[in-house]
């Protein structure tokens, strides 16, 4: 470990891994380089955001392969969001990288590139690479500048510098393609969820509140800067908010909010949550924080609900004319190779649709920037009452898995008062009335040359089919 003096400030500056050659001054954000046994100033480097995570410089964690400590971090900010960058020091002095992006985790370190990387334009979402006797799918593909740097790095960024990254997973196993400079770098290693590297010193819920200021404090009601309704907000969650009065698209990622997309008075659409709803599930209390409806080009909708709890993974509630469903994003991903089929788990899921989904309505807060018209191409694969959607995107691919809830559940999570804005589908009364037309179709000829009693059998026949499915359906209806 080397220490020089700030040349902006004085103020004592750590390099604790000799591969480091770029620090940012904890206090005055001057950047330095160091070169050759000297120190330039490269000039201010930007603040980075202070969001949600539970990680910062000095947090502690160990893998398989040892025990690390976070020193440096570079943010990048994409046309939809941002993600984190943190530089990892190994006990024994290797460097390696961990991403943090809407809190799924991945660790990677440098690795040689076996063959000439596929051309950056001619990669998307879905696309597979080959390494080290795995195929790999392309989850991301996507442009992003450094908006902001923090600790000490391997190597010289600036605010405003470009990278242009693919990252790839099957299963756990995580691949990252960096195009930025002239000879495509790869990153290998595994994906993880926070518990995996058993993190020590991490932020606790009011540091993050402390430190992220007025927009991204705990979770509270910011006014809304184009006219002035109460829009509920979260600790560095919120990058995106829709006015629920004015349907204004504003941004929350910096120090101030900005009107991106002045808006205009829409029409209420009902939803079953309302926005800032708590509810307890878990053992953590959770806030609904945005709320959308989809639709498929077959004219079906449904409503989203994106949840959070500090700390805590986004939980999605999705609910459809057939009941409730809760997601959640995977970090490790099924096994699928484009077909009709997925293992995950040991189970194997089947398709059971493939749509287009587009956004019709959204109002609240997001981590990401949701716009209406917004496209996804949706693959359900269903196992008793779990199931994996693979939702494909111009610059991503994503895999959740959900399953089914009762209604009796979320009015457990939310209070009694829950009123399902739609009703379940007469799943039972449909197959019912198949059955009857089918007792009718067969026994078409007899009936014409039967006795009068024969319809009377015939009838009961159908009622002994029918009303029993009609009651089924009736029990599954929600109450008031």
């Amino acid at each position: 470990m080397s220490q020089v003096a700030c040349p902006g400030c004085g103020a004592p500056v750590e390099f604790k891994s000799a591969a480091s050659v770029m620090a940012v001054c904890e206090y005055c954000k001057t950047t330095l380089l160091k070169d050759a046994g000297s120190v330039r100033d490269l000039g201010k480097m930007s603040d980075v955001l202070e969001d949600y995570s539970p990680l910062q410089i000095g947090t502690s964690g160990r893998v398989a392969s040892g025990a690390f400590s976070l020193v440096g971090r570079i943010q990048y900010q994409y046309s939809d969001g941002y993600w984190n960058e943190w530089y990892v020091l190994f006990e024994d002095g290797r460097g390696a990288w961990l991403s943090d992006a809407s809190g799924q985790y991945a660790l990677t370190a440098t690795a040689t590139l076996p063959a000439p990387a596929p051309p950056f334009a001619g990669l998307a979402p879905g696309r597979t690479f080959a390494y080290a006797g795995r195929t790999y799918t392309a989850s991301d593909v996507r442009s992003a500048r450094c908006t902001a740097g923090q600790g000490e790095l391997p190597f010289a960024v600036g605010q405003g510098y470009e990278a242009r990254v693919a990252d790839f997973r099957a299963g756990e196993h995580f691949l990252s393609l960096d195009y930025s400079a002239a000879e495509v770098q790869l990153y290998a290693g595994i994906a993880l969820a926070l518990d995996d590297f058993k993190p020590q010193l991490l932020r606790d819920a009011s540091q993050i509140s402390d430190s992220a200021g007025r927009f991204r404090g705990k979770v509270a009601a910011l006014s809304c800067p184009s006219c002035g309704a109460p829009v509920s907000a979260a600790t560095g969650v919120t990058v995106h908010l829709i006015c629920p009065s004015c349907h204004a698209e504003v941004d929350t990622s910096g120090d101030t909010a900005t009107v991106l997309a002045a808006g205009a008075a829409v029409a209420a659409v009902p939803f079953t949550l309302e926005l800032g709803a708590r509810a307890d599930i878990d053992g953590a209390s959770y806030t609904v924080l945005g709320s959308m409806r989809r639709a498929d080009d077959e004219g079906s909708a449904w409503s989203e609900y994106l949840l959070y709890s500090a700390g805590r993974r986004f939980i999605w509630l999705i609910e459809t004319e057939d009941g409730w469903r809760r997601a959640q994003v995977l970090d490790r991903w099924p096994q699928w190779d484009g077909g009709r089929s997925a293992q995950f788990d040991g189970r194997v899921f089947n398709q059971s649709s493939n749509y287009r989904a587009h956004v019709t309505f959204a109002a609240g807060a997001f981590n990401w920037r949701v716009h209406v018209g917004d496209a996804l191409r949706v693959s359900e694969y269903a196992a008793g009452r779990d199931s994996l959607a693979a939702e494909i995107g111009a610059e991503e691919l994503t895999w959740s898995l959900s399953t089914s809830l009762s209604l009796d559940q979320v009015r457990a999570w939310f209070g009694m008062h829950v009123h399902a804005q739609t009703q379940p589908h007469p799943r039972y009364v449909e197959t019912a009335n198949k059955l009857v037309i089918a007792l009718l179709v067969l026994n078409a000829i007899p009936l014409l040359v039967a006795p009068d009693p024969a319809w009377v059998y015939t009838a009961l026949a159908a009622g002994a089919v029918y009303l029993p499915a009609y009651f089924l359906d009736r029990l599954d209806a929600p109450q008031p």
